[in-house]
C-alpha cells in the first residue's frame, strides 16, 4: 500500500513532515466565506498601490534617476511571474495564510516557519512603515485646508534625520484599521474597495497635471547609475507589490477561491503595474529627477503644487493619500492578522492566536496584538529603516511559492487546480531567477537583519512549534503512520 506523501512522519521530532492538502478544520476554527472576486481585487490593488506610489518615489528615484520607470517595469515583471505561481498555488491549496500555508503542503514543517518569519517581517514592517508615510499626507492635507500644521514632535519618530518624540497619527492611523478590522472581514472589504477607487481617480488626476509638464529633457540622464541603480531601485519597489500576497491570505474568508482567487490576482497585478508606470513616467516628465531625493513627506502633492503654481490640486491629491493609504494599512493588517491565525490553528502558535469571535467570525486577539506592536514600530521607527526589510522578506515568499508550484506539479500532478501556470516549467523558473536577481542587489546590513530574524523563528519552532505542531503523531484522526520523503 502507498503512503500518502502529505500524511505526518512517524517520527514527532522530524522538521519535515507536510500539511495534507485539503484538511479541514474544526467549526470553532474556521472562518466565514463572504468576499468575492471584485472585493478580493481590491485587497490585492488595495495593499500595493499606496506604498510603491505615494511616497517610495523619493527612494528609488535617486537610486536609478528617470530610469526608475524600468526598475518598476522590472520588479512588475518578477512580480507577474510570481503572482501567476500564486495564482496556481492559491487554487491549489486555498486556505488562510499565504505562502507559509503553501511551505506548509510543499516544502515542510520547517520551511513553513522559515517562511512565516519572512511573511510577519513583512507584513509588520510594511504596515508600520506605510503608517509613517500616511503622517505627512495627513499633515499637508491639514495645513493646505486649515493652514494648522502639526508639531514636529508628533510627526516623526526618535532616530529620525529631524529627530521627533514619536510619529502620533502613524498610531491613530493603526487603531482606526484594527477596530475595523474586528468588526469584520465583510464589512473591511466593502469600505476598502471604496478607498481603492478612491485611490486610482486621485492617481489618474495626478497623472493627467502632471503630463501638462511633461519635459522630455528630465529623461536625458536616463540611467546615471547603470544597470546596479536600476536592480537596487527595483528592489526597493519590490516593497510595494506586498499587496499580490496579501490576496492569498484571504484563503478561507473567499467564495469559490479556486476560481476568484487566481482571477483576483491576476487583476490586481495588470491593475498595479499600469497605474505604477503612468504614475512614475508622468512624475518624472514633470520634475528632474534630482529632486526627488528628499520628497519623504507628501512628494506628489509638492510636484502638483509646483507644476499648478497653487495647491489646491495638491490639497486634493493629499486627501486622496490620506484616504486611500488607510486601505494599504488596513489589508496588510488583515493578511499578518490571518497569517499568525493559521500558524495558531497549525500549533505553531499558541491557541490564543487560533481563537474565532463567534460574532464577527474574526481572530479579535490576532488583530489587537498585531495593532499594538505595529503601532510600536510605526511610533518610534524612521521609514529609512524599514523599506528594504520589506523587500527581502516579499522576494523570499515569491520564491518559495515558485519553488511549491514545481514541486506540487510533479509531486501531486492529478491535484484539482482551478489555474494553471502557463509556460510550466519555464514561468516558475524565470520566477525564481528574477526574484533571486534582485535579492543580491540588496544592502548587506538588509541580509543580516533578516537572518537574525529568521533565526530567532527557527529557534522558537524547535523549541515550541514542532512540539505543539498540530501534525504530531496521535494527533491527526488516531494515526501515525505517513512516509517520510
Amino acid at each position: 500500500m502507498t503512503a500518502d506523501p502529505h500524511a505526518p512522519v512517524s517520527n514527532p521530532h522530524s522538521l519535515f513532515r507536510r500539511k495534507p492538502i485539503g484538511q479541514t478544520p474544526p467549526p470553532e476554527q474556521q472562518l466565514s466565506r463572504s468576499i468575492g472576486t471584485f472585493q478580493l481585487t481590491m485587497f490585492g490593488v488595495g495593499a500595493t498601490v499606496g506604498t510603491g506610489i505615494f511616497f517610495v518615489l523619493s527612494s528609488a528615484v535617486p537610486e536609478a534617476g528617470p530610469a526608475v520607470v524600468v526598475s518598476f517595469l522590472l520588479a512588475g515583471v518578477a512580480a507577474g511571474l510570481a503572482a501567476i505561481c500564486y495564482a496556481e498555488m492559491a487554487s491549489s491549496v486555498p486556505v488562510s495564510g499565504s505562502t507559509y500555508s503553501y511551505a506548509y503542503a510543499t516544502l515542510g514543517e520547517i520551511v513553513a516557519m522559515g517562511v512565516a518569519a519572512c511573511l510577519l517581517l513583512e507584513y509588520g514592517v510594511s504596515t508600520a512603515a506605510v503608517a509613517v508615510g500616511w503622517s505627512g499626507y495627513l499633515n499637508e492635507a491639514l495645513a493646505n485646508l486649515t493652514g494648522i500644521e502639526l508639531p514636529h514632535a508628533i510627526l516623526a519618530a526618535p532616530w529620525d534625520a529631524e529627530p521627533g518624540v514619536v510619529n502620533l497619527p502613524a498610531v491613530v492611523l493603526v487603531g482606526l484599521c484594527a477596530l475595523l478590522l474586528i468588526r469584520g472581514a465583510s464589512e473591511s472589504a466593502k469600505v476598502n474597495a471604496v478607498m481603492v477607487i478612491i485611490k486610482l481617480a486621485v492617481l489618474g488626476m495626478f497623472s493627467i497635471i502632471a503630463f501638462t509638464a511633461f519635459d522630455s529633457d528630465n529623461f536625458a540622464d536616463f540611467a546615471p547609475f547603470g544597470a546596479a541603480g536600476i536592480a537596487t531601485a527595483a528592489g526597493t519597489i519590490f516593497f510595494s507589490f506586498i499587496g499580490l500576497d496579501a490576496v492569498s491570505t484571504a484563503g478561507d474568508e473567499v467564495k469559490d477561491p479556486q476560481k476568484t482567487m487566481p482571477r483576483a490576482l491576476i487583476a490586481a497585478l495588470l491593475t498595479v503595474i499600469a497605474i505604477y508606470l503612468l504614475v512614475a513616467f508622468s512624475a518624472i516628465g514633470a520634475q528632474p529627477w534630482q529632486d526627488f531625493e528628499g520628497q519623504t513627506e507628501a512628494g506628489l502633492s509638492r510636484i502638483l503644487e509646483i507644476v499648478t503654481g497653487n495647491n489646491i490640486w495638491g490639497t486634493v491629491l493629499a486627501i486622496g493619500a490620506v484616504i486611500s493609504i488607510f486601505s494599504v494599512t488596513l489589508v496588510t493588517m488583515y493578511g499578518q492578522t490571518r497569517i499568525l491565525f493559521a500558524m495558531g490553528r497549525d500549533g505553531m502558535l499558541p491557541k490564543v492566536f487560533a481563537k474565532v469571535s463567534p460574532r464577527t467570525h474574526t481572530p479579535t486577539n490576532n488583530t489587537i496584538i498585531v495593532a499594538i506592536i505595529v503601532a510600536i514600530l510605526a511610533a518610534i521607527v524612521p521609514l529609512d529603516y524599514l523599506v528594504d526589510v520589506v523587500s527581502i522578506g516579499t522576494l523570499t515568499a515569491f520564491i518559495v511559492v515558485s519553488v511549491g508550484v514545481l514541486i506540487l506539479r510533479y509531486r501531486e500532478p492529478d491535484l484539482p487546480r482551478g489555474f494553471k501556470v502557463p509556460g510550466f516549467p519555464v514561468t516558475p523558473v524565470l520566477s525564481i531567477l528574477a526574484c533571486g536577481y534582485i535579492l543580491i542587489s540588496l544592502h548587506w546590513y538588509t541580509w543580516l537583519i533578516f537572518l537574525l530574524w529568521v533565526a530567532v523563528f527557527i529557534v522558537f519552532y524547535l523549541v515550541y512549534g514542532r512540539r505543539h505542531s498540530a501534525l504530531r503523531p496521535g494527533l491527526r484522526d488516531g494515526s501515525d503512520e505517513g512516509a517520510d520523503e
